[in-house]
Parts: C-alpha cells; sequence; structure tokens
C-alpha cells in the first residue's frame, strides 16, 4: 500500500487531471491574462519561502563531505547535459525537435529536494548529506541553469536568448528567494509550523504553470505535435535516460569507494530532475505554446523517476537483514 501511494500519490492524478483542463479548457483572452498574473505571483511566493525555509547552515553545510557534493553536481549539471547531446542523434529524429529540446531541458535542471531526501531516508543513506546535496543543487540550479540553457539550448538553434532569461529568472525568481532568505530570521519559526499550507503553495504554483503552459500548448496544436505514438516513445526515451543515470550514479560512487550510506545518497540526489525549479524556469525560459512541450518530457521522467526510485529505495532499505536475522537465529 504505501509503494502505491509512493508510486500514484495525489499529486500525480492532480498533475494529470490539470493537463486534462488545459487540453479541454485552456485559458484564453481575458482569463488567459489573468492566470498569467496568477502563475507569476504563485512563482514569486514559492520561490520566497525556499528562501526562508533553507537555513545558512544548510549553505555552509554544503561544502562538508565535499567529495560526495562535488560528484552529485557533477551528475546533476554535466553528466545528464553531456547524456542528453550525445543521445541527440537519436532523439531528435525520434521525438523531434520540440520534445528533443524539452529533453534536453531536462537535462539541464537541478536536483530535487523533497523527494531526493525522502527516498535517501526510507533507503537509510546519508540523510543530512542528502539535505546539503539537494539544497546545494536546487539553490546552484537558479542560477546554472538558464547559464547552460543558453549555452546548450542556443548552440541547438533554439534561439534561447541567454541575457534576457537569466535576467528574467533574476527578477522572478532568484529576487524572491533571496528576500525569503534575508527575512528568515523573522519569519522562519512561522514558515517551519506552516509545512502544509507551504506545500498547498509548492505544489499549487506548479499546477498553475502547468495550467498555463499547456493551455497556450494546447492552443498552439501540441496534441497534433505529439500523438500518442510519440507520446509511447518519449515515456521509452525517460525510462532510457533513467536508467543509463542510474547505472552511472551508482558505478561512480562505487568507483569511488564511497560507502552504502553515501552510496544511496548520490544515487537518489544526482539522479532526480526537480519540477518545483523546472516548470516555473520553462515558463520564462521558452515562449508561448513551447513551454508546453519543453515540460512535458519533466513531467513524464518525474513520475518515472519516482515510480522507478520508491522500488530502489525498498530493495536498499532491506539490506543486510538476513544478515541480521542469521546472526539473532541459535547456532
Amino acid at each position: 500500500m504505501n509503494l502505491l501511494l509512493l508510486l500514484f500519490d495525489r499529486f500525480t492524478l492532480l498533475l494529470t487531471a490539470v493537463v486534462v483542463l488545459a487540453t479541454f479548457l485552456p485559458a484564453q483572452g481575458a482569463f488567459a491574462v489573468f492566470f498569467d498574473w496568477l502563475t507569476h505571483a504563485g512563482i514569486a511566493l514559492l520561490f520566497f519561502l525556499h528562501g526562508a525555509r533553507l537555513s545558512r547552515r544548510a549553505i555552509i553545510d554544503g561544502a562538508m563531505h565535499w567529495r560526495l557534493h562535488l560528484l552529485v553536481f557533477v551528475c546533476t549539471f554535466a553528466m545528464f547535459p553531456l547524456l542528453g547531446l550525445a543521445l541527440g542523434p537519436v532523439l531528435r529524429p525520434l521525438l523531434g525537435d520540440g520534445l528533443w529540446l524539452g529533453m534536453l531541458y531536462l537535462c539541464l535542471l537541478p536536483g530535487t529536494v523533497q523527494s531526493a531526501i525522502a527516498f535517501t531516508s526510507i533507503a537509510r543513506g546519508n540523510i543530512p548529506a542528502a539535505v546539503c546535496a539537494a539544497s546545494a543543487s536546487s539553490l546552484v540550479g537558479i542560477v546554472l541553469t538558464p547559464l547552460l540553457a543558453g549555452l546548450v539550448l542556443g548552440s541547438t538553434g533554439a534561439g534561447v536568448p541567454l541575457g534576457e532569461a537569466v535576467l528574467k529568472i533574476g527578477v522572478q525568481l532568484l529576487l524572491p528567494f533571496a528576500a525569503g532568505h534575508a527575512l528568515r530570521p523573522w519569519i522562519a519559526d512561522w514558515v517551519m509550523q506552516q509545512q502544509r499550507w507551504l506545500r498547498l503553495v509548492d505544489q499549487g504554483s506548479i499546477l498553475l504553470v502547468v495550467y498555463t503552459a499547456f493551455g497556450a500548448a494546447v492552443l498552439d496544436g501540441i496534441w497534433r505535435v505529439v500523438p500518442a505514438s510519440a507520446l509511447a516513445q518519449l515515456v521509452v526515451c525517460c525510462v532510457v535516460l533513467l536508467a543509463l543515470v542510474l547505472v552511472a550514479t551508482t558505478w561512480l560512487a562505487r568507483t569511488f569507494g564511497f560507502n552504502v550510506e553515501d552510496e544511496i545518497t548520490i544515487v537518489f540526489c544526482g539522479s532526480k530532475k526537480s519540477m518545483a525549479t523546472g516548470v516555473p524556469m520553462a515558463q520564462i525560459i521558452f515562449s508561448g505554446g513551447a513551454a508546453g512541450l519543453a515540460i512535458l518530457p519533466l513531467m513524464v521522467f518525474h513520475q518515472i523517476q519516482l515510480m522507478v526510485c520508491a522500488v530502489m529505495a525498498r530493495r536498499y532499505a532491506e539490506r543486510d537483514q538476513p544478515a541480521a536475522v542469521e546472526q539473532r537465529a541459535p547456532h
């Protein structure tokens, strides 16, 4: 039952419902302007609260256990993009330009925070290191992802305006984040007491962006560009990409001599991609219906990574248990 809840949680069902709603009732005219304003306000509030929640100690601790954090950083911001580019000759003709750019964008994103820590905890990994690695990835990604997008996506002919994207992200994401962190001494206690309400803000802002982005994409004809066969191919590509990354992170952790607890942290923090950062950022980097195509691979990959990592976390958690039973058994 717990595994089913991890595989198909309420947020996944809400996300699917929002995509269906945007398909049949996309926002148009004055409603589109209203939802666009509401989406920008929700994103600003989301990153303001992220800034208020991230302690100065977490930022400082990010520098500790540097070998682990460096490996997670390299997997997230170097290995993933290189894999996306290397798979380009296969992915581009298979998926088409729009979805392939979405796959590349997915590869440039920072890792998740909540799910990476949750799976590390379930798997009995190094939780403090996971907190620091995931938080650092999310923080660095606000600045690094648009820079990488300008370089990588721009080099593919996507025409992503680097300076404009960085400026917009600085104003819409980084500035609220910095404001929240600056006010942390006065509002941190209240913020930490409102976890249930803050989770609604987290998820609600993502749902708003998905609705507006997909609504614009539907009006631009996304489902003519992405028929059922292309969607099935996208699922296969996301599965292959995740499998390659999971194998690579596991191999790297063992090659560099990390213990099992650190390996778990590296695998779960280095293989994740964040919807909380990726969806709002796509709204800024990509224009119009292109944002809908850009976030579709991220939505598919997000669900697949939850399903696969849920199983992996359970298997990691069961390690050494037979040996422990043997040791307790009478001779």
